[in-house]
């Protein structure tokens, strides 16, 4: 355990030293109601402004079938759009291979991946970023992972998303609430 949470500790140093906060926000090419960020330190101080955890879909935005699936089923339908905007802070985690990333956008994904252990697309992570000042670094409060609605029927993948997402908000809350973590 305290070697997983020094690793990603480490990886959250690199992340905050490359890459610069003041990149220009790049959004999902469809006109969405919702505001996706791209830059980690941003949606982390959003985060922590609004006290809600970050909402970190890794996709391939430009190849991955389900990650567009993913986005016309749930991200795109009203019912998603109310929840996120009243729960969480959206950052999409970019891995396309048909256009060019910033450099420092490219690295601060890979090492988000890195850290997260995401092997396929979609995936998503919610998650709380805790800074030590003392150190100067930051670790990750997982609230916890989901992907595509496997099994959902036709037209009803949002609402079996939703309840997971919930069901991991609602969980991590009440363990908070208990003292755990």
């Amino acid at each position: 355990m305290k070697n997983s949470f020094l690793k990603i500790t480490l990886i959250f140093v690199s992340i905050i030293l490359l890459v610069p906060k003041n990149f220009a926000q790049q959004k999902p090419a469809e006109k969405s109601p919702l505001t996706w960020y791209t830059n980690l330190m941003e949606a982390h101080e959003i985060s922590k402004k609004k006290k809600k955890p970050v909402f970190a879909f890794f996709t391939g935005s430009d190849w991955c079938g389900w990650c567009k699936k993913l986005q016309a089923d749930v991200f795109a339908k009203k019912e998603f759009v109310d929840w996120a905007k009243k729960n969480v802070i959206l950052l999409e985690v970019d891995f396309p291979r048909m256009k060019a990333l910033d450099p420092a956008l490219q690295q601060q994904n890979n090492n988000l991946q890195q850290s997260f252990g995401v092997m396929g697309y979609p995936t998503i992570w919610m998650f709380n970023m805790i800074k030590n000042d003392s150190a100067k670094t930051f670790g990750i409060d997982p609230v916890g992972s989901l992907g595509y609605p496997v099994g959902a029927l036709q037209g009803a993948e949002q609402i079996k998303f939703l309840h997971t997402a919930d069901s991991l908000l609602n969980n991590y809350k009440a363990n908070k609430k208990k003292g755990k973590s």
